[in-house]
């Protein structure tokens, strides 16, 4: 097997072990809640608790993205089959009744591209005729009881009779770290196929216009891509350092050389303190730079390290165990607790293959 190839499974299964490691305390905003429902932290996959310490999907809309009452069904009708009448009950838990090891929405997109790919090229229209059969099919296909804005956006335009590839939602969270959760599932077996980098961007920027329309979140798509390109080609775990500071300089954020440099014990003064824990881009991307500089040489800590921090930690993950994987090549044994392990080995194995 080649190293592009190694780092590119490694980066793909640490993205699952991620979100299913996070999946339990998703968007908890309070780390004490972690430890108050997992005494000294999670440090395995668990099953998410009966009650959300503050949930506030009954908030969300269930007619479209964004904020909003619960008359809508989308969420019921469209997507979500069956789910509903879970939106509208205070402290639900947002991946309510998921199972240890179990994975939530997103990374099942993301299993969905790597099967999409299956040793082909990118091809988006024939990739959104897969997502909108597998998002409103009935029984569903995935076991989780949230969708982000954006899909709940796409899908009331979708209804609405827009053009397929024209569904893409705006709202005040689109330029979330969330959107880039398939791209990863693109990226890298492009990547390790040999297909150039600026293909894959090309490809990538299309996708991300479907679901998540937003010039700046691109930009961001387009630092990414570069990164994983050259951490799957990196001959150390030192070089790999270099190349996550490089992708940090081009933030412009005049604080991230020096926390990169001399990074505080308590990752919650980064973490939260200088940087938001939420998804939106502009802190999630700095967040996830700064813990795969620190944790490149132990990445199942860096894992640990991000789901206890808490906020967007599943999706932010998923990112971060790309670039992690992509560092180092490792193969964590955690991966075979995962639910569906067996599955997700043979989607990456085939959409690795040239």
């Amino acid at each position: 097997m080649s190293t592009s190839i190694l780092r590119a499974q490694s980066g793909l299964q640490l993205l699952f072990i991620a979100d299913a490691l996070s999946m339990p305390v998703h968007w908890y905003y309070n780390p004490s809640d972690i430890t108050h429902d997992f005494p000294g932290g999670v440090q395995r996959f668990e099953a998410a608790p009966a009650r959300h310490p503050s949930s506030i999907m009954n908030l969300h809309s269930t007619a479209g993205g964004g904020r909003g009452g619960q008359s809508g069904n989308i969420v019921g009708d469209v997507i979500l089959k069956g789910k509903k009448e879970l939106w509208g009950q205070k402290g639900i838990h947002y991946h309510h009744g998921l199972p240890a090891g179990e994975n939530t929405l997103n990374a099942y997109c993301a299993r969905l591209m790597l099967r999409h790919l299956d040793g082909r090229p990118y091809a988006g229209p024939s990739f959104l005729k897969d997502y909108v059969d597998f998002m409103t099919a009935d029984p569903p296909r995935h076991p989780d009881t949230y969708a982000e804005s954006f899909h709940r956006g796409f899908f009331a335009n979708w209804r609405a009779g827009r053009e397929l590839t024209a569904c893409g939602a705006v709202t005040h969270d689109t330029p979330s770290i969330g959107g880039l959760v398939m791209i990863g599932a693109m990226a890298l077996p492009l990547l390790a196929r040999g297909t150039p980098v600026l293909e894959v961007m090309s490809a990538a920027r299309t996708q991300l216009g479907y679901t998540h329309p937003d010039e700046g979140l691109a930009r961001v798509c387009d630092a990414y891509i570069e990164l994983l390109d050259r951490l799957i080609l990196a001959s150390s775990i030192e070089e790999a350092c270099k190349q996550i500071a490089v992708a940090a300089s081009s933030t412009h954020d005049p604080d991230i050389k020096r926390l990169l440099n001399n990074p505080p014990q308590d990752d919650s003064l980064v973490v939260g303190g200088k940087y938001s824990l939420a998804c939106y881009i502009d802190s999630s991307w700095p967040v996830v730079l700064y813990l795969a500089h620190k944790y490149a040489a132990d990445p199942l800590q860096g894992l640990l390290q991000n789901t206890n921090l808490g906020g967007e930690n599943c999706h932010r993950g998923a990112v971060l165990g790309t670039i992690l994987g992509a560092a180092t090549g490792c193969q964590l044994e955690l991966y075979h607790a995962l639910m569906h392990a067996q599955q997700i080995q043979a989607e990456i194995e085939s959409a690795l293959k040239d």
